[in-house]
């Protein structure tokens, strides 16, 4: 039987800006993808010495521990609209400015590790969040930074996000290379 947990979401659940992050998801059951990332993306951060989180690969680059810092608000952000938009609630929800989040979220003053734990944490409370969603509830939609959005659209846009950033990381910032 195919669930809404195993079919992606078409362009019409999400504004198109979100696109790259969804489409970078790979097919399957999505919270078991949303799982398994969690996994290899704390694998990668795990390997990362407590001395190289504040590196920047470039001048006004964010460091390694202001990226953690951006995927711990993001995915929160991300999953409390998923539960707001999921429990039938219509009230418009409002954007947020990630530059201003990163800038006064003081990330730098913490170590890796406390930022590890509350990502581990973090990611782990999505999953248990979309894992006891009813079927009913993945395709309902809303309103988030003035743009329409799914609850399917939603659990997408959390796992093709922490995977860019991944990359972006492993690339730029020679994570786990």
């Amino acid at each position: 039987m195919t669930t809404s947990l195993h079919v992606r979401p078409d362009s019409s659940e999400y504004a198109a800006y979100y696109e790259p992050y969804v489409a970078g998801v790979p097919d399957g059951d999505v919270v078991d993808v949303l799982r398994e990332g969690g996994r290899e993306l704390m694998t990668a951060l795990a390997a990362i010495p407590e001395e190289r989180g504040g590196h920047r690969y470039a001048e006004g680059k964010w460091s390694i521990r202001e990226v953690i810092g951006h995927l711990i608000d993001a995915e929160r952000i991300f999953s409390y609209r998923a539960l707001w938009i999921a429990r039938g609630d219509a009230t418009p929800l409002p954007g947020f400015e990630e530059k201003d989040f990163v800038r006064t979220a003081g990330s730098d003053a913490r170590t890796l590790a406390s930022l590890l734990a509350e990502l581990r944490a973090v990611r782990e409370s999505s999953v248990r969040l979309f894992q006891s969603l009813p079927e009913e509830a993945w395709t309902r939609r809303g309103v988030a930074s003035g743009n329409g959005v799914s609850v399917r659209a939603l659990v997408y846009i959390v796992a093709g996000h922490s995977a860019h950033h991944l990359r972006v990381l492993r690339e730029r910032y020679g994570v786990g290379s």
